[in-house]
């Protein structure tokens, strides 16, 4: 931990170190902000010992560390001096308001997952230190809970609580004005929401509004915070996968406890490589392939259990074609076909050498990639095998003649291959406004697309046209399903992975399936989505709703 958080050691070790140390910046700013509005001590009054540390020059308040700094590196203390970095006993002052308690009303709907859950875990933080430094204790209220239903006691206890309380739709401002009817009037009551929620709340103080400002490749790095009507400030993220973890619960001090590992499935997540009802994943052996079938209804077959198909290589791409799996492998450079089913051809009719595909040297960089990520889809053509891969769809015919088939489009700028987005595989015929639009989606009988990505057209075979506003934010659409005759936006935001299921009247958060280092899997035809919220354990559920299937665990 930094020199800069030493003050916080006492409330930063229900985190682990990595996580107190990122989330430094954004707390420390945070502090600065809420204090303004309601400080620890009084401005006036008689002196009434110390309330902490704080930093500053005088010499009288000196900690003795910092003298014995002074003897040691003379110049350094000279730096922190004239720069007022050093630690000091924080007078505080005789206050005749009242110490009673500190609750934080937080919105744990749509609008704060990701990012603005980081700015509440921070709030939280300083909200608890000042709350104990006033001598009150801190109690937290979920918008929506029943009035008086508080969450309270040791931070260690609190946050897990805290970061597991998610609710599928945004509070009003009439929930916040029912949960603040049933607190203490000498309570001081803070409120942890959007901005939309405080602008309908425009007299309300203690109000902290948060939401995502800035990103880069890696996902969110900045969010606009405005505490009480104050102007916005734009705060700092932990990186990304620090970020991730901890909104997986893994930031705590007994996140080893909460996080055991499970046994791994496979080197990369499952996919539905074609519209089959049957979902494919490598073993945690390359040269194993599991799959798994799925209901025409969109449920786990109850009769189906994985089947384990042993490779002589590590396998590249895969696909069901009616009774068979096809499966091309990589083994001498070259890439060979398994056929599990009625056999297709001779032993050697689909051998074709890697160079001819583009596939990478087996034990190159560029293969280990292609082998961290989903498996490809195989699908066959006539008498012909088609695959994308290295940028383009290529073409094996029988006698192992290959030739490319036209440019991958969904992993143009290296993205990785998204069936979804890749016209070719269209169930139906794209809309003019589609053919060459900057962002495609497609499912079951429906096309997306849109030029900014959060703008999006929507056109179904049965229910017409739709529009759709994905709003601000940076979420990805991974996939498009249809429920009735409506359809629905998978949406994914990258720092986070929260999932979520949009409609043109409405937002799901599908919050069992987020988290994932990954963005899950969505079936082409049916409402299915196939995640991995945490390592090694795979969840096929209801693309609408979240609702649960199947977990599946494997020692493969």
């Amino acid at each position: 931990m930094t020199a800069a958080l030493a003050p916080w050691a006492g409330t930063l070790s229900v985190l682990t170190p990595e996580l107190a140390t990122a989330l430094g910046p954004l707390l420390r700013r945070l502090d600065a902000l809420i204090g303004e509005r309601e400080p620890v001590a009084g401005a006036e009054g008689e002196p009434d010992g110390y309330g902490g540390l704080a930093r500053g020059r005088q010499p009288e308040r000196l900690l003795p560390s910092e003298w014995l700094l002074a003897e040691e590196f003379p110049e350094e203390f000279l730096r922190r001096w004239s720069d007022g970095e050093l630690l000091e006993l924080e007078t505080e002052l005789r206050d005749s308001s009242s110490r009673g308690q500190v609750v934080v009303l937080v919105d744990a709907g749509p609008a704060q997952a990701g990012a603005a859950r980081l700015v509440q875990l921070a709030a939280l933080l300083v909200l608890h230190r000042r709350a104990a430094a006033r001598g009150s204790e801190l109690l937290v209220g979920v918008l929506g809970d029943p009035p008086g239903q508080l969450i309270g006691g040791d931070l260690a206890d609190l946050l897990p609580r805290w970061l597991k309380a998610r609710r599928h739709t945004d509070p009003t401002a009439e929930d916040v004005r029912y949960a603040e009817r049933a607190l203490d009037p000498a309570a001081h009551c803070w409120l942890l929401t959007s901005p939309r929620l405080a602008a309908q709340l425009p007299s309300r103080q203690r109000t902290v509004a948060s939401e995502e400002a800035g990103w880069n490749a890696a996902g969110v790095v900045r969010v606009s915070v405005r505490v009480d009507g104050a102007p916005a400030v734009e705060l700092p993220l932990p990186p990304a996968p620090i970020a991730v973890r901890a909104l997986r619960g893994g930031g705590f001090g007994n996140s080893a406890q909460l996080d055991a590992p499970l046994p791994a499935v496979g080197g990369a997540l499952p996919a539905f490589t074609t519209g089959a009802a049957t979902l494919l994943t490598r073993g945690r052996d390359a040269s194993v392939l599991i799959a798994l079938g799925v209901s025409g209804g969109g449920s786990v077959d109850g009769a189906a259990r994985p089947r384990r198909h042993e490779l002589l290589g590590p396998a590249v791409a895969a696909g069901r074609q009616g009774g068979r799996l096809l499966v091309l492998y990589a083994k001498d450079e070259r890439l060979m076909l398994h056929v599990s089913g009625r056999p297709l051809g001779g032993p050697k009719a689909y051998r074709v050498e890697g160079a001819d595909v583009g596939l990478p040297a087996l034990g190159s960089a560029e293969f280990a990639e292609l082998m961290a990520r989903p498996v490809l889809p195989l699908l066959r053509e006539g008498d012909d095998l088609v695959l994308p891969l290295a940028g383009q769809w290529r073409r094996i015919q029988p006698g192992g003649r290959a030739s490319t088939d036209g440019p991958v489009v969904s992993t143009e700028g290296g993205r990785p291959f998204r069936r979804s987005s890749e016209p070719r595989l269209s169930a139906t015929a794209l809309p003019t406004e589609a053919v060459g639009a900057k962002h495609l989606v497609h499912g079951a009988d429906s096309v997306g697309w849109s030029a900014d990505g959060r703008n999006w057209e929507v056109s179904s075979a049965r229910g017409g046209r739709r529009r759709i506003d994905l709003g601000e934010g940076k979420a990805e659409v991974i996939g498009l399903v249809e429920h009735g005759a409506e359809p629905v936006l998978i949406t994914c935001t990258p720092a986070a992975g929260l999932v979520r299921a949009v409609r043109a009247d409405g937002v799901r958060t599908l919050t069992a399936l987020s988290g994932g280092a990954n963005a899950p899997a969505v079936h082409p035809r049916l409402p299915l989505l196939a995640a991995e919220p945490r390592p090694g354990r795979v969840l096929i559920a209801d693309a609408v709703s979240g609702r649960s299937h199947a977990v599946i665990r494997s020692t493969d």
